[in-house]
């Protein structure tokens, strides 16, 4: 069992002082598509009517200061910023309390897609699931008000994406009980929630940086694949 104490999980309490480490590599990487409103509009889709899933592979995984590298067979490879839920206790049909109560930190996250592939593929396995396209920061440990972590992503410098989870149309509590309904999630696997709006390309020379604003950060050169 995790030893960590998390307040309410709607509301999250007092933040006490981070306990900043870095996580293994995840058994799962499970992902939620369209969770902003903003960026299904700037991609032309709907919203879903209930949280759209997909699965990253462990292998996408790199940690801060790896490169990302662009594949080949794609010609339009962007960032995705995201807040990572890192999960402490197996959850299994979990309600959101006890869910939340089985989270073991927060990680800035890059589902990093090649969007032509995407929108070829008509689903996400092949565009997402290229090795390097999961850069993970640090954990950082300790009571959160979920709803109002903010996501920000910079390239070379320039911000470009910046949300709260208050914007989500899935909150985190409620998709984590979603998922362990679907699937069990164990300790060390990763819910990525979703991007908001603002995605765009990345081209080599770039360095793309990823914050949970004052919790976990990721900062990822970019180049070609040699």
């Amino acid at each position: 069992m995790s030893d960590l104490t998390f307040d309410d999980p709607l509301t999250g309490g007092g933040i006490p002082p981070a306990d900043v480490h870095h996580t293994a590599r995840p058994g799962k990487i499970v992902c939620i598509g369209r969770n902003y409103r903003e960026h299904a509009k700037e991609l032309g889709n709907e919203v879903p009517t209930e949280p759209l899933i997909f699965l990253k592979p462990s292998t996408s995984v790199i940690g801060d200061g790896d490169a990302i590298v662009l594949p080949e067979q794609s010609e339009r490879v962007e960032f995705e910023g995201e807040v990572g839920i890192v999960i402490g206790d197996t959850l299994a049909r979990a309600s959101e309390s006890d869910a939340v109560r089985g989270i073991r930190g927060i990680v800035a996250l890059n589902d990093v897609t090649a969007r032509d592939l995407q929108r070829k593929d008509t689903q996400f396995t092949r565009a997402k699931g290229f090795d390097t396209f999961c850069p993970i920061g640090n954990v950082a440990t300790g009571a959160r008000d979920l709803t109002r972590l903010t996501v920000i992503t910079r390239v070379n410098d320039e911000e470009r994406q910046r949300a709260s989870t208050s914007e989500m149309v899935f909150p985190i509590a409620m998709l984590l009980s979603y998922v362990s309904h679907v699937m069990t999630l164990e300790p060390g696997d990763i819910l990525a929630t979703g991007t908001p709006a603002g995605v765009g390309p990345l081209a080599p020379g770039d360095v793309v940086e990823v914050e949970v604003e004052g919790l976990s950060m990721v900062s990822n050169p970019v180049r070609s694949r040699a």
